[in-house]
């Protein structure tokens, strides 16, 4: 019988976590965040600066059982006010940067 692991604690204080992980150079951006932001047209850049100035938008945020990790979300406005989501995780090398969602495509 395989035992579960236990979940672990979420962070605290997400936004003063991304954003010391962000000014770091800390961060890498997932083959599926790169794909998202070619598809949507969301540069590195504005995911950077969504991720340094929003806010942890906490009912976002997620467990991921078969990383045995939180993913964060993240929002904010880019510098010409499109709505973002940028959803992070951590891990011992850093910040991941999971996905980014444009809130004001229209699909």
């Amino acid at each position: 019988m395989s035992q579960r692991k236990a979940r672990p604690a979420k962070h605290e204080n997400v936004p003063a976590l991304v954003r010391e992980y962000v000014d770091a150079g800390k961060y890498l951006d997932t083959r599926h965040a790169f794909d998202r932001m070619v598809e949507r047209r969301i540069t590195l850049p504005e995911a950077l600066y969504v991720l340094r100035r929003g806010y942890h938008e906490k009912r976002k945020d997620e467990f991921k059982e078969e990383h045995n990790a939180w993913t964060y979300a993240m929002r904010g406005k880019t510098v010409d006010k499109r709505e973002l989501r940028v959803c992070v995780s951590f891990d011992k090398s850093g910040m991941l940067i999971i996905t980014t969602i444009d809130l004001d495509a229209k699909d």
